[in-house]
């Protein structure tokens, strides 16, 4: 009698394989979300650059009118983008983080696809839209303006790292309290209105009255805008930023977000 073979069976699970599937999974989230936003055709992407230097230059004009000079440099162009940008990318990772689950909800239901996925292809996407944005916009203004700038990379890439940590460790906080509440998504939408105005985008730090500062401080936000003049002024040195604040701030609300959602994302999918 012959004898029976058992099926084979590798020793070891295949990792770089469940890697590649993983990496191929946000590959197509990311393009599925491009053609979303930003249609089949080029200028459906042309339009998500536009429209944030349109805003740029005309808040620009409205606020050099009314504050005469910037607390910076004579450029109140570059004043308000060194402050808007950072911030803005900190709004657009939080906010894609945040709706997640809720954009990819139909997706989720296959086994290829799960929650992290779902996350990371978002944030990969934003953060590129909103690097592309912030170098056009940065380039225009050294380009077009004599503004006497040296610049410093190593504070402009941390501000910019931390904005995207913080807006990850947000958007995935909100994201659990949402699921629970959906009612949070209106509430933080008015408890935040006034963030532009307490985050440094408008007046820095040392500029804030003494109680403000005491205050304020506490803001995540404001350490990464006083971080990124520091790349854009030379002269400017900030002694009350805190990039271990920050750090610790993003990952305790990532880590705790994290554990959270994948406690309860199938419960979330389900209301």
């Amino acid at each position: 009698m012959a004898d029976l073979q058992a099926p084979y069976r590798p020793s070891a699970p295949l990792k770089p394989k469940k890697q590649g599937n993983r990496i191929r999974t946000i590959t197509a989230l990311i393009l599925r979300e491009v053609q979303a936003r930003y249609g089949n055709s080029p200028g459906g992407y042309v339009w998500a650059v536009v429209e944030p230097v349109g805003m740029l230059l005309m808040l620009s004009i409205i606020f050099s009118v009314m504050l005469r000079s910037p607390s910076l440099g004579n450029s109140f162009v570059l004043f308000y983008a060194t402050g808007l940008l950072p911030f803005s990318l900190f709004n657009s990772v939080s906010g894609a983080t945040a709706n997640a689950l809720n954009y990819s909800r139909a997706l989720l239901t296959y086994p290829v696809v799960i929650w992290v996925d779902a996350i990371v292809a978002r944030v990969i996407l934003t953060t590129l839209t909103d690097l592309v944005v912030g170098y056009i916009i940065f380039f225009a203004i050294l380009a077009l303006i004599d503004t006497g700038t040296i610049l410093n990379f190593i504070p402009i890439i941390t501000a910019y790292s931390a904005a995207v940590l913080l807006g990850i460790g947000v958007g995935m906080m909100n994201a659990v309290i949402v699921g629970f509440f959906p009612v949070w998504q209106t509430i933080w939408s008015v408890i935040t209105r006034p963030l532009f105005l307490i985050s440094g985008v408008l007046i820095i730090y040392e500029d804030m009255p003494g109680v403000a500062q005491d205050i304020l401080w506490w803001n995540p936000l404001l350490h990464i805008t006083g971080t990124m003049r520091e790349g854009f002024y030379p002269m400017y040195s900030p002694q009350y930023i805190s990039l271990n604040f920050v750090l610790m701030t993003a990952l305790i609300l990532t880590a705790v977000g994290a554990l959270l959602m994948r406690r309860f994302h199938i419960n979330f999918l389900k209301n």
